[in-house]
């Protein structure tokens, strides 16, 4: 039988980076607070063994799915068929949760799992009396489509039968589901927003050896994932190679999810630029944003929780399929002057990138009062665990 307080979070990753990037802030931020903790994250993501782990944090990785353009899903590596695929995660997922028996379950964006594959797991903690707390980002979706996902799905059943708490990764100024997703009033004593959760800073050594970084201050270029961010790239490529007289070289970062054939043509063009460098993928990107000068991304919401902690001058390209989330976030943070956007087709031309490019070491920064109030979901965290894991530990760090 484990011994101390024991954490199990399930962190779907079926595309991207964002959910995994999530957890494991989260679970490094508890164990330095909850010297008594062990943290378990159940993951299907394909890269998550090129990530470091704190001391009493690890990983369980079950077999991977990607989601198709079309919103199906299929096996990522293995040649079987998704539902063979799915009842062998059911199966490892709910065997690690009776195993591990954690004090709290912690389950990142999809209430059920993929295709309802944490319901046998939430049945059989809720029975044996754990907490199952739901983690959401600030913004899911447009609030129709969510609603309408989630009667499709049986969430909202779900929600009140299994959750005893629902964690809001964001603050109400930004997106409100109690008001703004039909059917979340009803929960709203369940709700807990926690503000955003803040980055800290990390030592250059830490950057995978020979990253090919600028001898000077650059624009860092976040694509995400990678999987959709070719758009993004293309763009900020197109407005160096024809505008050479952009002051400050970019490095870009092109994700380990895109397309080799795209990823190869992108960086033939960058090589073909003096002022451009890029890379495949890095596992400690909070390294990059110290000698960046502004950053262009696509605002998922681990960059934008980057760009608050460092306070950097951003321009947003966001994506707008298949979820309108990375949009309505952009416009948001643009209305209370946290970044700029280029959210329209029209918009997203070279010789507006490269205008942007020109001007974005100079644009304003984000407030001292702003960035406080819409941080701290780190500590807003540990607090809500408070009960489960030491009631009587005062919350700040260990370590």
């Amino acid at each position: 039988m484990p011994t101390g307080r024991r954490l199990l979070i399930y962190s779907h990753d079926s595309f991207g980076l964002g959910h995994l990037r999530r957890c494991r802030a989260i679970a490094h931020d508890l164990v330095d607070r909850y010297p008594n903790l062990s943290v378990l994250i159940l993951s299907g993501s394909p890269i998550i063994g090129s990530f470091d782990f704190k001391s009493r944090v690890d990983f369980v990785r079950v077999p991977g799915v990607i989601k198709l353009k079309n919103g199906d899903y299929t096996s990522l590596k293995l040649n079987i068929n998704l539902n063979t695929t799915l009842e062998i995660r059911q199966s490892i997922i709910t065997h690690t949760a009776s195993a591990f028996d954690p004090d709290v379950f912690l389950v990142d964006k999809e209430p059920l799992g993929l295709r309802g594959e944490v319901e046998a797991t939430l049945d059989l903690l809720t029975g044996r009396g754990r907490q199952c707390v739901l983690g959401l980002r600030d913004v899911m979706d447009e609030p129709r489509a969510l609603y309408a996902e989630w009667q499709r799905k049986g969430v909202f059943p779900a929600l009140e039968r299994y959750y005893n708490d629902i964690w809001v990764y964001g603050l109400p100024e930004m997106f409100d589901p109690i008001s703004e997703i039909p059917g979340m009033d009803r929960l709203a004593e369940r709700i807990s927003f926690t503000g955003y959760i803040e980055r800290a800073a990390a030592e250059p050594d830490r950057l995978a050896p020979g990253l090919p970084l600028p001898d000077r201050p650059y624009v860092l270029v976040m694509a995400g994932g990678g999987g959709d961010g070719a758009e993004l790239v293309d763009l900020v490529l197109a407005a160096y190679e024809s505008d050479p007289t952009i002051p400050h070289p970019a490095l870009v970062i092109f994700g380990p999810f895109m397309n080799s054939e795209q990823r190869s043509q992108f960086q033939e063009r960058a090589d073909r630029l003096a002022n451009v460098f890029a890379t495949t993928f890095e596992a400690n990107p909070e390294a990059l944003y110290g000698p960046a000068v502004g950053v262009v991304a696509m605002g998922g919401y681990n960059t934008f929780c980057e760009i608050l902690s460092f306070n950097k001058p951003a321009l947003i390209v966001p994506r707008t399929e298949p979820r309108l989330e990375q949009l309505i976030r952009a416009q948001r943070a643009e209305r209370l002057g946290l970044v700029r956007t280029l959210a329209s087709e029209g918009e997203r031309r070279p010789e507006v990138m490269a205008a942007c490019l020109h001007g974005i070491a100079d644009w304003p920064l984000a407030s001292a009062a702003l960035r406080r109030r819409l941080l701290g979901g780190l500590e807003r965290i540990a607090a809500l665990c408070a009960p489960a894991f030491d009631p009587k530990k005062p919350v700040a760090r260990s370590a």
